[in-house]
């Protein structure tokens, strides 16, 4: 899709979601052909002129100032996510954060990290939502991102296309809408790159939902919640979730599911993983 037309969509998408009442302004008695606030309201808000927000909606107004997208974003309510991707779709910005390079490397350190956290699931998530790196739990967990081949570990894929995923996801929809949100967040910042496009193509072809999420045009950044996963063996899990950026590189996120002390999703987690521990070699 064209940038102008990702910009028109995602903030027709944000002022159909506002209601003149939830942005301070009189209902009045002027019926609305289509729901949310209209331009000239948006433009109000924000302190410009109706010509300019027009001219922004559609892809023409140059590079706005960092003052204007503030008050674009204060007048459309936007969380931070959503800031974030406004000033993806609207600054122009230097080649290099447009045409990411097409591998990432986790540190030696890390992965290091990622084996002591033997108690929980961990991992590390990259670009596009590649999966960079994985400790055993996470991999009994979720899935063995490992046993697959390089370029098919991605979270997206996983969730949205393995009929594993379905059955293991408690509240399965949310999750894959929810990532679907977060890849859009990634195409914003990287419009040119050519294996996201590819994902989303196959996402396109495959997920009968995804269009549909898609085109809403949310955006996401997760940080932290609750997952739920329903194992073959071990039962019902339960987890809150914490994702930090990895220090040193802030397009990795390491992920860790944690677990209440004492809880049932403890017990059945610490059965699991000597389950799967690697035998040793005996005498």
């Amino acid at each position: 899709m064209e940038r102008s037309a990702e910009i028109a969509d995602f903030l027709r998408s944000r002022r159909a979601a506002l209601e003149p009442g939830q942005a301070g302004l009189p209902e009045g008695g002027r019926k609305r052909r289509v729901p949310g606030l209209r331009r000239d309201e948006v433009a109000r808000l924000a302190g410009v002129s109706t010509e300019y927000y027009t001219r922004l909606e559609q892809g023409r107004a140059g590079n706005p100032s960092s003052e204007v997208l503030e008050a674009l974003a204060t007048a459309l309510q936007l969380d931070a996510a959503e800031r974030e991707h406004l000033a993806d779709l609207l600054t122009r910005r230097a080649p290099i954060r447009r045409t990411p390079p097409s591998a990432q490397r986790v540190r030696s350190g890390l992965y290091l990290m990622l084996q002591t956290l033997d108690h929980v699931p961990a991992f590390i998530v990259g670009r596009r939502l590649d999966i960079l790196a994985t400790n055993r739990l996470a991999r009994q967990v979720l899935t063995d991102f490992e046993a697959m081949p390089a370029t098919r570990r991605n979270l997206a894929r996983y969730y949205l296309l393995d009929p594993e995923a379905r059955e293991r996801l408690g509240n399965w929809e949310q999750i894959a809408a929810e990532t679907v949100a977060m890849l859009r967040l990634e195409a914003g910042r990287y419009p040119n790159d050519r294996q996201l496009a590819d994902l989303v193509g196959e996402l396109t072809l495959q997920c009968p939902q995804f269009t549909e999420w898609w085109n809403d045009h949310r955006v996401l950044r997760r940080t932290h919640g609750q997952k739920v996963y329903h194992h073959p063996v071990a039962g019902e899990l339960d987890f809150a979730y914490e994702s930090f950026q990895v220090p040193g590189d802030a397009e990795q996120t390491l992920c860790v599911y944690q677990v209440e002390p004492g809880s049932a999703t403890a017990e059945r987690l610490r059965l699991l993983a000597s389950w799967s521990a690697p035998q040793s070699a005996t005498e």
